[in-house]
């Protein structure tokens, strides 16, 4: 319990513009990586995560972490096989795997600026998923629903089972509950499984006014996905940022930029932070990003951690850029000099979390005895002398406004006032109660698009 008030303490300060004790550390394994630590078959983990608990307090034991070690799996067959799923297939070698899909031919980009939730439900999903075909087969569409969600059920409860047991054991630092969501940058939503990498990339060049459209279209859906329920300093909500770096600069300020900058600022007007991962080289975009809301949580993949620390570390909190290949590439006395170095260049002023440029996929990306080494290091080394003292610029939610953008509608979607003419004797007490059901089938359609 020390230990977690004392990791409650780090975070806190860093959340709230003031140098913390030592630089937080935020490492976690997935399952992909603690399955290979004990070499179980990954196939069998991802069908019965269970099998994991022991590896994963093995490691717990092993390595220095703030965060809870165990980091889940981003995808699981259970789900994705019950649906059909052409999006997530299992590899031969038991890897989660996310193929190059279209949901939403070149020609049908009218049909979802009409109606991007309709849309999705009639034309994306049946294409992604073959067993929801509610054209041709609704009752085996429904009953595939029902498995998918029951078999991710199980999975989520399996799960956070183990990461609460170790929790509570070795005191990890959690955010308030409700603090934090996820989603993508509306033009990154539009191209991961709706058109496709490569469908995006010609669709920039042949029909950019239709990718604006599209992204202000969906905007107001993925607003509401993406906004956690609760706003706390501790909280934000998460974008992993995909297609920036593949894009012409023009192109990124005309058709990216705006509705993800929008996004931002509504959720800084309500005192909700964002948590952005720069994926690949962000170098070119620093002035953009220096446009964002103070206190913005960046993590970094690649660049240059001087040239970023002096351009944003006054404003941001900055994560990332510690290359996860030193763990493999260098003996342990070279970790450790490469960590000390990293950290006195980032640590000066705080606003900083240790963190790798990506997570490892499988085990063979590190070398343990390394990152024990390297966890130890920041802990040791990553020692502040003026704890307490103020951090770089303050957030204030007073200094953002929040967008007039349009109210989400569509007509897959039931409003209070609608389902009240459908049952007028519901009580008004049950209203927030149906709304939060309604919301939760967004969130459900959401995932299954990333």
């Amino acid at each position: 319990m020390t230990l977690k008030e004392e990791r409650q303490q780090l975070f806190n300060d860093i959340y709230t513009n003031k140098i913390p004790k030592r630089v937080p550390i935020n490492v976690s394994l997935t399952m992909d990586v603690i399955s290979g630590y004990k070499g179980l078959n990954r196939k069998d983990v991802l069908w019965n995560p269970k099998l994991v608990a022991p590896a994963v307090e093995e490691l717990a034991e092993r390595i220095f972490t703030d965060v809870n070690i165990f980091g889940g799996n981003p995808r699981y067959p259970s789900q994705s096989q019950a649906l059909r799923s052409t999006n997530s297939v299992m590899s031969s070698t038991g890897l989660m795997q996310h193929p190059n899909v279209v949901g939403l031919k070149e020609d049908e980009y009218d049909r979802f600026i009409a109606d991007p939730y309709a849309c999705m439900w009639e034309v994306i999903l049946p294409r992604l998923y073959k067993e929801l075909d509610f054209q041709n087969d609704p009752a085996r569409a429904l009953f595939a629903l029902y498995q998918a969600n029951q078999a991710k059920a199980e999975d989520f409860r399996d799960i956070v089972g183990i990461s609460r047991a170790i929790s509570e054991k070795y005191g990890y630092y959690s955010a308030p509950m409700g603090s934090g969501a996820a989603c993508y940058a509306p033009m990154d939503f539009i191209t991961d499984n709706i058109r496709s990498f490569s469908g995006m990339s010609t669709d920039i060049r042949r029909r950019p006014d239709k990718v604006a459209a599209a992204a202000e279209a969906v905007y107001p859906f993925n607003y509401l996905v993406g906004k956690p329920s609760i706003a706390h300093a501790e909280g934000a909500s998460f974008f992993p940022l995909h297609m920036p770096t593949f894009m012409r600069e023009k192109d990124f300020a005309k058709l990216w930029w705006p509705t993800f900058s929008r996004q931002v600022n509504d959720y800084a007007s309500l005192g909700i932070h964002t948590r952005a991962f720069c994926e690949d080289d962000w170098m070119r975009y620093l002035d953009y990003l220096q446009e964002l809301p103070t206190d913005t949580r960046l993590q970094f993949e690649y660049g240059d951690p001087k040239i970023i620390k002096e351009k944003l570390g006054k404003k941001f909190v900055i994560t990332g850029l510690f290359p996860l290949s030193t763990l493999t590439t260098c003996t342990k006395d070279e970790c450790i000099y490469k960590t000390r170095e990293f950290l006195d260049i980032m640590m000066p002023g705080g606003k900083f979390i240790f963190g790798f440029d990506k997570n490892p996929l499988i085990y063979e990306d590190i070398n343990l005895e390394n990152l024990i080494a390297v966890c130890e290091t920041v802990r040791d080394y990553g020692v502040y002398d003026n704890a307490g003292k103020a951090a770089g610029e303050e957030f204030h939610k007073e200094d953002y406004t929040h967008s007039d953008s349009p109210v989400f509608a569509s007509s897959r979607y039931r409003t209070w006032e609608q389902y009240k003419q459908l049952h007028p004797e519901t009580p008004d007490s049950a209203r927030p109660r149906v709304e939060k059901l309604e919301r939760e089938m967004l969130s459900q359609v959401y995932s299954l698009l990333l």
